[in-house]
C-alpha cells in the first residue's frame, strides 16, 4: 500500500474525518441512526463487491478476516471501520427505542460490544508499519471512545473515565499538532467527551463535577447523545434531595405550604433556570432554555390541577368564608400560573428584541430567508398583552391593588411599543396621517407611564425603556413629516406624467407629446386590440298581427249543392255526365 507519512495511506482522510462526514451526510444531522446504519451496510456491500472480498455466495457463508497482508488498499481498513460504525449506529437506534421498550437495552449492550470488537480489530490492523502515526493514534482514540461508551452504559464509572480520558488526550495532542482548520474536528470531539468525563467523576465521588455539568448544560442550552437523559435525571435527583427540606413558599405577602414533590423541584430550580437564561450567550440557547422552563412549569401546574380535582372540598375552587381568601392550593396554582405567564412574556420580549435588531440592520433580501417586518413584532406584542390580561384574572389577586396597578403600567408600556410598530407598518405603505396619529398615541401612553410609575420603578426596570421610545418617536415624527412632503411632490410629478401617458394607446393620444420607450419594444401600445364591442341596430322582427282579424269566406252555397246531390247525381257521375 502506498504510504504518505503526513496523512496516512493514499486517499485516506483519517478515521474521525471519514466518520464525521458520513454521519453528517447520512442522517445523524437529524438524529436518524437507522438511516445511517443502512448507509453503513450499503457502503460495506459496495466495498466488498469492489474488492472481491465476499463472504461466500448465496448458498454458503465463508467468513473472511482482513489481515495485514491485505493492506495493499486502504479500503480494507474502511471495511472494518464501517463494521464498527454500523454496530454503533444500531446501538444508538436501540437506545432511542429503549425509552418505551426497556428490554431492548440488552440488545443495545450487545451491539456496543460488537462495535468495540470491530474497533479493536481496526486498531490492531493500524499497528502495521504500512500505516502512519496519525492513523494509528486516531484508531486508538476511536477504540477508547467506543469502549468508554460501553463502560458508561454498564455504569462502570472508573473504567469509563479512563477510556474517555485516553480518548481526550489523544485528540488534544492531534489538535495541537495540526493547523487550526484540521484541529476543528478534534476539538469538537473533545467537547463531546468532556460532559461524560465530568459525569463519571461525579458518580465516582467528585461533588464539584455537578457544578461543571450544570455550566456545560447552560452553555449549550441542553445536552445531546449518550449523556442527555442521565444528566437530566441527575439534576432532577439533586433537586429532589434539596426539595425534601422545602415545605412552603412565600409570594406577595402570603405563605403557602408546598406538598407536591414536582412543584418543589420546579421551584428549587427556578432561580437556576433564570440565571442560566441571563447568562446564555446565544439567542438559540436562550430560546431552548425558555422552552425547557415553560415545559417544567406546565408539568408543575398540571400536578396542582390534579391535586385540586382530587380534593373534593376545593373542587369548585370555593372561597374560605371566614377569611375571604382562596385556598392555599388554589393560591399556589395562581403563583405557578404567574411564573408561566411572566416567563412567556420574557421570552416574547426577547424575541421582539432580536427582531428589532434585525429590522435596524436589514441586509439585502435573501431569497432563502424572509426578511423581518413590523407585523411580526405587532404579533408578539399582541401575545404579551393577552398574557397580561390573563395575569389580571388570577384567583386570589383581585384585591391586590398594587399588583393590579403594576400590571396596568406594564400594559401601557407594551401598548406603546405595539402602537409604535403599527405606525411603522403604516409608514411602509405611505399612510402618513395614520402613522402620525399612532405616534401621538405612543407619546400619550409613555406620558401616562412616566406620571404613574413613581412607586413601581423597581418592577418596571426590566421592561423596555420608555424614554428611549419617546426619543425614537420624536425623531420618527420628523422623518415622517419630511417623507410626507417629499411624497407630495413626487405625487404631483407622477400625476403630470400620468396625464401624458395613463395606459392609453398611441391612436388616442396623437395630440399629446411624450417620450414613451415602450413604443420601440415588442409590447408597444398602439391600438386597442382586439377592438371593443360597439352597439349596432338589431335585425327587425316581423309579427303577423292581422291573423286574428281574417275571416273565412262563406261556404253555404257549397254546402247546399252538396246536400242536393242524390241518386241522380250518382248516376250522372258514373256515366261521366257532370253539371
Amino acid at each position: 500500500m502506498t504510504t504518505c507519512r503526513s496523512g496516512g495511506p493514499a486517499g485516506w482522510r483519517g478515521v474521525l474525518q471519514i466518520i464525521k462526514e458520513s454521519q453528517q451526510q447520512h442522517g445523524l444531522r437529524h438524529g436518524d441512526f437507522q438511516r445511517y446504519r443502512g448507509y453503513c451496510s450499503r457502503r460495506q456491500r459496495r466495498l466488498r463487491k469492489t474488492l472481491n472480498f465476499k463472504m461466500g455466495n448465496r448458498h454458503k457463508f465463508t467468513g473472511k478476516k482482513v489481515t495485514e497482508d491485505l493492506l495493499t488498499d486502504n479500503r480494507y481498513l474502511l471495511l472494518v471501520l464501517m463494521d464498527a460504525e454500523r454496530a454503533w449506529s444500531y446501538a444508538m437506534q436501540l437506545k432511542q427505542e429503549a425509552n418505551t421498550e426497556p428490554r431492548k437495552r440488552f440488545h443495545l449492550l450487545s451491539r456496543l460490544r460488537k462495535a468495540v470488537k470491530h474497533a479493536e480489530e481496526l486498531e490492531r490492523l493500524c499497528e502495521s508499519n504500512r500505516v502512519d502515526a496519525k492513523t494509528k493514534l486516531e484508531a486508538q482514540a476511536y477504540t477508547a471512545y467506543l469502549s468508554g461508551m460501553l463502560r458508561f452504559e454498564h455504569q462502570e464509572w472508573k473504567a469509563a473515565i479512563e477510556a474517555f480520558n485516553k480518548c481526550k488526550t489523544i485528540y488534544e495532542k492531534l489538535a495541537s499538532a495540526f493547523t487550526e482548520e484540521q484541529a476543528v474536528l478534534y476539538n469538537q470531539r473533545v467537547e463531546e467527551i468532556s460532559p461524560n468525563i465530568r459525569y463519571c467523576a461525579y458518580n465516582i465521588g467528585d461533588q464539584s463535577a455537578i457544578n461543571e455539568l450544570m455550566q456545560m448544560r447552560l452553555r449549550s442550552g441542553g445536552t445531546e447523545g449518550l449523556l442527555a437523559e442521565k444528566l437530566e435525571a441527575l439534576i432532577t435527583q439533586t433537586r429532589a434531595k434539596q426539595a425534601a427540606t422545602m415545605s412552603e413558599v412565600e409570594w406577595r405577602g402570603r405563605t403557602v405550604p408546598v406538598k407536591i414533590d414536582k412543584v418543589r423541584i420546579f421551584l428549587l430550580g427556578l432561580a437556576d433556570n433564570e440565571a442560566a437564561i441571563a447568562q446564555a450567550e446565544s439567542e438559540e440557547t436562550k430560546e431552548r432554555l425558555f422552552e425547557s422552563m415553560l415545559s417544567e412549569c406546565r408539568d408543575a401546574i398540571q400536578a396542582v390541577r390534579e391535586e385540586l380535582k382530587s380534593d373534593q372540598k376545593q373542587r369548585d375552587y370555593a372561597l374560605d368564608v371566614e377569611s375571604g381568601k382562596v385556598s392555599n392550593l388554589q393560591y399556589l396554582h395562581s403563583y405557578l400560573t404567574y411564573i408561566k405567564l411572566s416567563t412567556a412574556i420574557k421570552r416574547n420580549e426577547n424575541m421582539a428584541k432580536g427582531l428589532q435588531k434585525a429590522l435596524l440592520q436589514q441586509q439585502p433580501e435573501d431569497d432563502s430567508k424572509r426578511a423581518p417586518r413590523p407585523q411580526d413584532l405587532i404579533r408578539l406584542y399582541d401575545i404579551i398583552l393577552q398574557n397580561l390580561v390573563e395575569l389580571l384574572q388570577l384567583p386570589g389577586l383581585e384585591e391586590d391593588r398594587a399588583f393590579q396597578k403594576e400590571i396596568g403600567l406594564k400594559t401601557l408600556v407594551y401598548k406603546a411599543y405595539r402602537c409604535f410598530f403599527i405606525a411603522q407598518s403604516y409608514v411602509l405603505v405611505k399612510k402618513w396621517n395614520e402613522a402620525l396619529v399612532l405616534y401621538d398615541r405612543v407619546l400619550k401612553y409613555a406620558d401616562e407611564v412616566n406620571s404613574d410609575a413613581g412607586a413601581f420603578k423597581n418592577s418596571l426596570k426590566d421592561l423596555p425603556d420608555v424614554q428611549e421610545l419617546i426619543t425614537q418617536v420624536r425623531s420618527e415624527k420628523c422623518s415622517l413629516q419630511a417623507a410626507a412632503i417629499l411624497d407630495t411632490n413626487d405625487a404631483h410629478q407622477t400625476e403630470t406624467s400620468s396625464q401624458v401617458k395613463d395606459n392609453k394607446p398611441l391612436v388616442e393620444r396623437f395630440e399629446t407629446f411624450c417620450l414613451d420607450p415602450s413604443l420601440v419594444t415588442k409590447q408597444a401600445n398602439l391600438v386597442h386590440f382586439p377592438p371593443g364591442f360597439q352597439p349596432i341596430p338589431c335585425k327587425p322582427l316581423f309579427f303577423d298581427l292581422a291573423l286574428n282579424h281574417v275571416a273565412f269566406p262563406p261556404l253555404e252555397d257549397k254546402l247546399e249543392q252538396k246536400a242536393k246531390s242524390g241518386l241522380t247525381g250518382y248516376i250522372k257521375g258514373i256515366f261521366g255526365f257532370r253539371s
